[in-house]
């Protein structure tokens, strides 16, 4: 069996030890080096040839992210960032994801638990082998460079027709992906409720993020909150979304229940809270994503009559959810990330 290797890029000593502990007794990984600042990481590219790195954000003689918009650049390959649960972490993370990084870890700290570490390792793992996975599609849907605000779709006034809700689901690679779907939506579109698989310290930044980045108004979703035509609405980090019908109006609820299908936000809680709303006018979108969460649902959903499509398997960074949820029959339209928008106001027009 050929194993993913893996250079580990990080400036303290102790992260580069317990890293490479953490991934070298996988039998599926090999930690074929580690380097201390950029400089050292380019010369060991050139002479271990990694599949993957982890990449720390904040180094002496070059930060990360500079180091990751040149590796990008000059040499494009699977990048898994390593960064700290801060606001200043939070938005360097968001920038390297735009960059090209395909995923993104919070530090292993000292102080957790045995349990937490264990947690850790697992994730850190699966996300590197998925990164290594991911290498040729890599230079397909993330081509170097800056990315390119596109022009916003025109859409018929009234053009929600019988439609209330749009309902989408996103993990790997869905930060990006969400951006590519939503900066080119106009503003007279029914309420937009997103789950994407995020941490808590990163949820609020990444709404607004978007919404310097969209015609629509994107935010955090509130506890309360009223769905309002030409809003998305994203699921904090660290709760469960849940859609509830009130009289005429939808509203977002949060939920504090365990983790479902190991995640919180759980997709498949708010694709559930369509069918206990009996909201089924609605449109749901499964994105790029790794696992299987909501799968199980869109299937449930489109039984009850809700429109689905689902990303496909070349568009998407990783085709675990969308793959799940064509796989389950749960799934009308399969179509490229670039297609989803302009078919999304189709729909919605009637078409």
């Amino acid at each position: 069996m050929e194993k993913h290797k893996v250079l580990i890029v990080d400036d303290s000593a102790v992260v580069r030890k317990v890293l490479m502990e953490l991934l070298s007794s996988d039998p599926e990984i090999e930690v074929v080096a580690t380097a201390v600042d950029p400089y050292d990481a380019r010369d060991k590219i050139k002479e271990f040839r990694p599949d993957v790195l982890t990449l720390d954000i904040e180094m002496p003689k070059m930060d990360g992210i500079t180091f990751l918009r040149n590796l990008m650049k000059l040499n494009p390959m699977p990048v898994v960032m390593l960064s700290s649960l801060t606001h200043k972490g939070a938005e360097a993370t968001l920038q390297a994801l735009e960059l090209g990084a395909v995923d993104f870890m919070p530090k292993p700290t000292m102080s957790q638990s045995d349990g937490a570490l264990k947690l850790f390792q697992d994730e850190l793992r699966q996300k590197v082998k998925i990164a290594a996975s991911s290498a040729k599609k890599l230079k397909f849907i993330r081509p170097a460079g800056e990315h390119v605000a596109k022009p916003v779709l025109s859409a018929p006034v009234g053009s929600s027709g019988k439609y209330e809700l749009i309902a989408v689901g996103a993990s790997t690679g869905g930060t990006e992906a969400l951006r590519d779907v939503l900066e080119v939506l106009p503003q007279n579109l029914p309420p937009i409720v997103v789950t994407q698989h995020i941490p808590a310290s990163f949820s609020e930044r990444f709404a607004n993020r978007l919404n310097t980045q969209c015609a629509v108004s994107v935010q955090q979703l509130k506890e309360g909150d009223i769905l309002k035509p030409g809003h998305v609405y994203i699921a904090p980090g660290g709760h469960h979304f849940r859609v509830k019908k009130q009289g005429n109006m939808l509203m977002g609820v949060l939920d504090d229940r365990e983790p479902v299908n190991r995640h919180k936000p759980s997709v498949e809680v708010m694709f559930d809270s369509l069918l206990d709303s009996g909201v089924t006018n609605a449109i749901s979108i499964m994105l790029t994503g790794m696992g299987d969460d909501g799968a199980l649902a869109m299937k449930r959903l489109q039984d009850a009559g809700v429109h689905t499509i689902a990303q496909d398997e070349q568009s998407s960074l990783v085709w675990g959810m969308p793959g799940m949820a064509v796989k389950h029959g749960g799934v009308q339209e399969v179509l490229a990330l670039n297609k989803i928008s302009e078919r999304l106001i189709q729909i919605l027009s009637g078409k």
